[in-house]
């Protein structure tokens, strides 16, 4: 042991530069790990980040005037109470669009359930009147600081001081009413109060229920909410965010892995001769496997608890979005968990790495066996040999003794080494006039460092499989961004072909609407609830436009509905009833049965894709007194959706609601952050893995120095056998990544996509342009790396070279 722990020692004092990159490159990955985790809880449960920062209530119990909310705050297992507050249900109206609100009465900024500021300022005892509205209530009235919302029936207006997120329930119009907060004295005549319960322990909330229901009795209790029910209605909208992020946590980690995988294996080809020195003293293979294995897991847990105390001290300290969800994660129940369990399957996962490249330590002999002149698989091949006596280009230059020039890869025709014409006794033409040829051929630097790449092919293609990994899940994350942004930059194409969706009863309206000139198109529809026979679930059926102007549905199957009873349907609904497209399906409306022929299949965002869509002629003729209530709005190009809504809401009739479209991609506005963040991580696992790719090609290449030298390569040329072999091994993974990379991402957000009930085809490509400028990036970085240390190894002395090769 203590002849080990001696060997160790001077490794690491001879090796310490070595050392310290595995340290380094640990430490980078580890934290990677954890920043990715940290944004993985920041961006995959917005919900939860909410309650942290809000210190949110985990029950809410909505009474009546006469409970006595102190008795609450003696319960056992209840932290604080919030409230009690005045509610009033009321209904608020802006341009033209209504909403059913609570409103609650607070004097004050409430601690628990604190509502999070996004824009305005908090309600100001001197404005009776201004209210802050919830940030999902505010987007569906398409409110800002400073716009008057006006009570339908009533004189009153309160203005809008402010917007906030809030962990409560979200606004659901017809299921859940928004929540305003206003002053006291703008909740005149309150209909019942509300009361907030924030636990010790969020596991009890049941029990917590029960025991808040026994002391105000049953009858006092109008209404209980919890936080798990607000969670789950929250995450609803966070699935492919959530699987999007672990699929690349997953991948990170497998990829960080197989780099430090590779720096150790380098590291121990790099120490032959000191593996062999140890055996002839007497080291056992076991003895060696050991000091290599605990070496390097010293190694890697020395940079996973630097990684982790650095992260937890400083990570909430960095500017943006990563600090923000570095500080969130921290008050996350699960953060010490994670803290630990990171680094510990990091270092796990590089001990299991190591023993496998300790075990082929451990078989290197004690007295080292001489290299065959030719290495298996070092020759060079036809091809090469081929390459290197390519004639490129063939010049023609003019004028009697003209030489040719020069410099690698160009001669004349008949240079050194060729034979001599015959005399014929006819002159040459081209003689007499003093032609010459110069020919340019394949540089052998670029040759040889093709050879150099590809020679030994188990090694090579493990660096290529290993570098490939992050640049595929680079191309996954470009994917991922590009899908996203199609929803905004063409909704058209994801089947959100319409901007602003018109509800009113006036058979004007259609007109009113079309005669906008920003309006492009108004298709008229109605949509109802229809029961499926045999299910316990309800369905959407839809009418929307007409045979004349059908409604231009995204299909992603079959074809429009052009016919009588013919219809098309989402993802979810194929899936509800087990059906496909081409089959009929019954439903019933009220006490009207409705049978449909499925035609084709539409990407359906809303409703989890459980909506069936006909024309608005097929269902009056089941119907014939059915009338349009809703007008759906496909506005110009360059309109701008609140600008149209605004001037529709003021010159229609009254009763006009006027709300934009609402876009899935809009919760998903974190991932964009987050992309750009693992995109990061990826990069450096990729760098990490770069850097030992050069490390052992150059030192692979101190071997063949003295050969090269012999055959007249100059430093430069030298140089460029390493560079050229580092920039094809690059430029191989680059093109496999690709290769693999499209596929996969189009499968995994298709199936995504048809988990969620929005149904595939929603997929999009990066760019050519966008691959072929990070393809080349890569390739021109990977190059730029490799220069300077090939550099400094061809310039290395004689004596140098000839210790490097015995």
């Amino acid at each position: 042991m203590r002849a080990t722990l001696r060997w160790a020692h001077s490794d690491l004092r001879t090796h310490r530069g070595e050392a310290l990159f595995l340290v380094l490159a640990t430490a980078g990955i580890v934290a990677s790990l954890l920043l990715a985790t940290a944004l993985f809880g920041y961006a995959t449960n917005p919900w939860q980040r909410v309650f942290a920062q809000a210190r949110g209530a985990h029950v809410w119990l909505h009474t009546d005037r006469a409970a006595d909310a102190g008795k609450l705050a003696a319960l056992d297992g209840v932290e604080a109470v919030a409230g009690p507050y005045p509610t009033a249900s009321a209904t608020v109206a802006v341009r033209g669009t209504r909403a059913s609100v609570e409103l609650r009465g607070t004097a004050e900024r409430p601690e628990v359930g604190r509502p999070l500021l996004t824009a305005g300022h908090w309600i100001d005892p001197a404005d009776p009147d201004g209210v802050v509205l919830e940030s999902r209530l505010a987007r569906a009235l398409l409110a800002q600081p400073g716009d008057t919302l006006a009570l339908p029936g009533t004189p009153r207006t309160l203005t809008v001081l402010g917007i906030a997120d809030s962990p409560e329930r979200r606004y659901r119009p017809g299921e859940q009413p928004g929540l305003v907060w206003a002053p006291p004295a703008a909740v005149p005549d309150p209909g019942g109060q509300v009361i907030g319960l924030r636990l010790t322990d969020p596991g009890e909330t049941d029990y917590a229920v029960q025991r808040a229901v026994t002391v105000l009795g049953a009858g006092a209790i109008g209404q209980v909410s919890t936080w798990e029910q607000a969670r789950a209605e929250a995450q609803g909208d966070n699935r492919l965010l959530g699987q999007v992020l672990g699929l690349f946590g997953l991948g990170a980690l497998l990829a960080a892995g197989l780099a430090v995988h590779g720096a150790i294996g380098t590291r121990i080809r790099g120490h032959l001769r000191d593996i062999s020195v140890l055996k002839a003293i007497g080291f056992t293979p076991g003895q060696v496997v050991r000091v290599f294995l605990l070496l390097h897991l010293a190694y890697a847990l020395l940079g996973a608890v630097a990684a982790a105390a650095l992260t937890q001290a400083f990570g909430s300290r960095f500017p943006g979005r990563l600090g923000d969800a570095v500080g969130v994660w921290q008050g996350l129940p699960g953060h010490t968990v994670a803290l630990v369990a990171v680094p510990a399957c990091a270092v796990l996962f590089i001990g299991a790495t190591t023993g496998l490249a300790a075990w082929r330590a451990g078989r290197v002999p004690p007295v080292p066996v001489p290299r065959p002149a030719a290495a298996r698989g070092g020759g060079l091949s036809g091809a090469a040999r081929g390459a290197l006596g390519l004639r490129v280009l063939r010049v023609p230059v003019r004028g009697r003794g003209a030489r040719g020039a020069g410099g690698s890869g160009v001669r004349g025709a008949d240079g050194p080494g060729a034979p001599a014409p015959a005399k014929t006794g006819v002159p040459d033409p081209g003689e007499a006039a003093g032609v010459r040829e110069l020919e340019v051929r394949v540089p052998p630097a670029l040759v040889l460092g093709w050879h150099k790449a590809f020679a030994r092919r188990p090694r090579s293609l493990a660096a290529v499989a290993r570098l490939t990994l992050p640049l595929l899940l680079i191309v996954v994350a470009m994917s991922a961004w590009t899908t996203i942004d199609g929803f905004h930059t063409r909704p058209e194409q994801v089947g959100l072909p319409t901007a602003l969706t018109v509800r009113a009863d006036d058979r004007g309206t259609r007109a009113l609407l079309e005669r906008d000139p920003r309006v492009a198109a108004a298709y008229p529809g109605v949509e109802v609830a229809a029961l499926v026979p045999g299910q316990t679930a309800t369905i959407a059926l839809r009418g929307l436009g007409t045979r004349e102007e059908p409604y231009p549905y995204a299909l992603a199957e079959g074809r429009r509905a052009h016919g009588p009873d013919e219809a098309v349907a989402g993802q979810g609904l194929l899936d509800l009833l087990d059906v496909q497209v081409g089959d009929w399906v019954r439903m019933t409306v009220g006490d009207r049965p409705q049978i449909l022929h499925i035609v084709g299949r539409s990407i359906e965002p809303e409703n989890a894709g459980r909506v069936v869509s006909t024309s608005l002629d097929t269902l009056r003729e089941n119907d014939p007194g059915l009338t349009p209530t809703l007008y759906q709005l496909r506005l110009r190009p360059g309109a701008d959706p609140e600008e149209v809504a605004a001037r529709l809401a003021a010159s229609g009739p009254e009763g006009l609601e006027v709300h934009a479209v609402a876009n899935p991609a809009d919760g998903l506005s974190p991932l964009r952050g987050v992309v750009l963040g693992l995109i990061a991580v990826l990069a450096l696992v990729g760098l990490i893995e770069l850097l030992t790719t050069i490390g052992g090609t150059v030192r692979e290449g101190e071997r063949d120095l003295l050969a090269l030298k012999a055959i007249g390569l100059s430093p430069r040329q030298i140089t460029g056998v390493t560079v050229t072999a580092t920039g094809c091994t690059t430029l191989a993974a680059v093109l496999l990544a690709a290769a693999l990379g499209l596929p996969l991402a189009h499968w995994l957000i298709d199936a995504q996509g048809a988990s969620s009930g929005i149904g595939a085809g929603i997929a999009r490509a990066p760019s050519p342009g966008l691959l072929a400028a990070v393809g080349a990036a890569a390739v021109l970085g990977a190059a730029a790396l490799a220069a300077v240390p090939s550099a400094r190894a061809a310039r290395r002395r004689l004596a140098d070279t000839l210790s490097a090769v015995a």
